[in-house]
């Protein structure tokens, strides 16, 4: 099944490059005003404010209340416990999206996808 919808995904991509389908503002009709190779730039000290908060906030919290929060997470995903009161627990004491990932990830691994050509 999977190779049937990457055969499918490929041979559209294929006919849209070719222009044998045609898209609307992809390959047909597209704007006129449009300016080619030109993308959205980001300021990288944006970037740096964000660190810079996410440290100053990680040195203001209750690392011991954290690390529970983390530890209480961890035992209920290796159980069959609704996760979410342990997400709302974590956050409430700090514990960033990458922490709490960071256990998920540990207890249930990563989804890999198989791709075929």
């Amino acid at each position: 099944m999977q190779v049937e919808i990457a055969n499918s995904g490929y041979k559209r991509q294929l006919q849209v490059e070719t222009g044998e389908q045609v898209v609307i503002g992809v390959n047909k009709f597209t704007s006129s005003q449009e300016e080619k190779g030109q993308y959205l730039t980001v300021d990288p000290s944006v970037g740096e404010r964000q660190i810079a908060k996410v440290n100053k906030m990680k040195a203001s919290r209750d690392n011991a209340a954290v690390k529970a929060s983390l530890d209480k997470l961890r035992v209920a995903a290796q159980g069959e416990d609704n996760l979410m009161p342990y997400f709302i627990e974590a956050v409430k004491t700090y514990a960033t999206l990458g922490e709490i990932c960071g256990v998920l990830r540990e207890e249930f691994g990563e989804f890999k996808a198989s791709v075929y050509f």
